[in-house]
């Protein structure tokens, strides 16, 4: 393993050093001609009037959001409940045997006229509940949450952060639907690995409905931007952004070679993790996540503890910007897009990428983890999203030190500021919380982006292999170097998914809701053997 690591970076090393003194500006001006077409058509926005311009991409979000949330009645408020239990481990004995076989089947053996009563101890996949559920929040907690949140407050003010909040809750309805496809039609090897996510269900579940071609078309692009994605914004900008927080905070700007050396230590980091597959991803990401969103939302609520008082004036702020525009460019339209755009953006609800993850959960009830999905957006954008404005709000009342309506650059400063005006030195914290949920996001989107991989070039140790060096060069690229054009086509990529994802999942509603009413009728199965005294409820939950 030594003589791995050593290999790649004493190739990795001056080819890296050379790039980081000559080539930057090559590179970006490379990537911007001949990519700029795809990045302009991506993020188009179409223009309503003179003054509201939307961009096309969010409308197919935000619209596949509110027909999920229709056509499933609102599973996002009904669901909340059972994905709790779920997550909580009350439904493991069904998830692992199935209601049937577990309790009883309803309908006796034709042959023998008596209740079938096998425990059936097989149950396909390689995570827990939790587990996958951290695993995707890795890939989505993070940047957004600290730097999105605020570049979003600059340009629509505080009631952006309402819609936000709408957002997120729609959102949930999209995070159920794709990550019930993702385990309903995922592939398992016979060494138990499993491959899942929207190259799948787009293939084999638009087949099941006489659209294999159309399906097969989608399942490749989809494939093609997931790993796209995966180098850029999943890799290349979340390194670029550690190395940067890393540097200002060791006060290391004059230093050539620091971003080539922290990406150098941050590739064999990453490396250790993701060489183990998807169930050391999970095991880290299991407790990277829980502690560094404890610490950041404890840190906001200790905040708006000591500025009680001043929490219904923020909502007062934030309600009135959200209905009136505050004086913000745009107004009412202006405000409402940029809360949505941040809440979708950050969420990733209808991209699909979080199917993936979700897919390689144990149980035997694909809606069981469409439920637990449902709970990812609500942590991201209603929770963590909502703790970053609040705090953004109470602290800046005086205008101290951002001016709503005009856009800002550097999110992470201003939120690291609001934190420090009452937690004096939080920023380091923070600054500790950005290298740590880069590093989060970087192993869940390198399993993301070699799923996408291996759907293309087939599987296998070699083919995975490839991908792995790849993603690791990339780490120490993006650390390295300046990135303009190369982040803006790799954001582009991620975005282009949501188009292959949410036509196939509207397609495939119909058997969403077939999964769902199985996965309920299970549960009630269950409830009745609990009522029935055919289980002990204290032994069971």
């Amino acid at each position: 393993m030594k003589k791995y690591f050593l290999s790649i970076f004493a190739l990795v090393f001056p080819l890296l050093n050379f790039a980081q003194e000559t080539t930057s500006e090559k590179i970006d001006k490379i990537f911007k001609d001949y990519t700029g077409w795809f990045v302009d058509g991506i993020f188009y926005e179409i223009p309503f009037s003179e003054t509201y311009k939307i961009p096309w991409v969010l409308i197919v979000l935000v619209g596949g959001a509110i027909f999920f949330t229709l056509y499933f009645k609102f599973i996002n408020v009904t669901g909340f409940r059972t994905a709790i239990k779920v997550v909580r481990g009350q439904y493991e004995d069904i998830e692992k045997h199935g209601a049937d076989t577990l309790y009883g089947d309803v309908t006796p053996n034709e042959q023998e006229n008596i209740i079938e009563t096998i425990r059936d101890e097989s149950a396909d996949g390689e995570v827990s509940h939790f587990q996958a559920l951290t695993a995707a929040l890795s890939a989505t907690v993070g940047l957004g949450n600290i730097a999105g949140v605020a570049v979003a407050l600059s340009i629509g003010g505080p009631g952006a952060t309402f819609w936000m909040i709408i957002a997120g809750l729609l959102g949930m309805a999209s995070k159920f639907a794709e990550c019930t496809l993702g385990v309903k039609y995922r592939d398992v090897a016979e060494d138990g690995t499993v491959y899942g996510g929207p190259m799948y269900y787009l293939t084999k579940g638009l087949k099941s409905k006489g659209m294999g071609g159309f399906g097969k078309v989608l399942a490749v692009l989809f494939a093609i931007f997931v790993i796209g994605g995966s180098f850029g914004g999943g890799n290349m900008f979340q390194a670029n952004q550690a190395a940067a927080q890393f540097v200002k905070l060791f006060n290391l700007e004059n230093s050539d070679n620091a971003g080539l050396y922290f990406g150098l230590v941050m590739a064999v980091l990453v490396a250790v993790v993701i060489i183990g597959g998807i169930k050391r991803i999970a095991k880290v990401t299991e407790k990277i996540v829980p502690f560094m969103a404890g610490v950041y939302v404890l840190a906001a609520l200790i905040i708006l503890g000591a500025n009680f008082s001043l929490i219904d004036d923020a909502f007062g702020l934030i309600f009135d910007g959200a209905f009136t525009g505050l004086g913000i460019a745009g107004g009412l339209v202006g405000v409402m897009i940029q809360g949505i755009r941040r809440g979708a953006f950050s969420n990733e609800a209808g991209v699909g990428s979080a199917a993936i993850a979700h897919s390689a959960v144990r149980t035997k009830y694909p809606a069981s983890e469409g439920i637990v999905a449902l709970l990812e957006p609500f942590v991201d954008t209603v929770v963590i999203c909502t703790m970053t404005a609040l705090v953004i709000v109470i602290t800046n009342f005086d205008g101290g030190f951002m001016q709503y309506g005009v856009e800002i650059k550097e999110g992470v400063e201003i939120t690291a500021t609001a934190f420090d005006s009452v937690i004096p030195h939080f920023s380091i914290i923070l600054t500790i919380a950005v290298i740590l949920f880069a590093f989060s996001t970087m192993i869940s989107w390198s399993y993301y982006g070699m799923q996408g991989w291996v759907f293309l070039f087939g599987k296998g140790k070699l083919i995975d292999l490839a991908y792995k060096i790849l993603f690791l060069f990339f780490v120490v690229v993006g650390a390295s170097i300046s990135l303009g054009a190369v982040i803006d086509f790799s954001d582009a990529m991620i975005f282009a998914m949501v188009v292959p994802n949410i036509i196939g999942v509207i397609l495939l509603s119909p058997i969403i809701k077939k999964e769902l009413n199985k996965y309920y009728k299970a549960i009630n199965v269950k409830e009745e053997a609990i009522d029935d005294g055919a289980i002990d409820l204290n032994e069971k939950l």
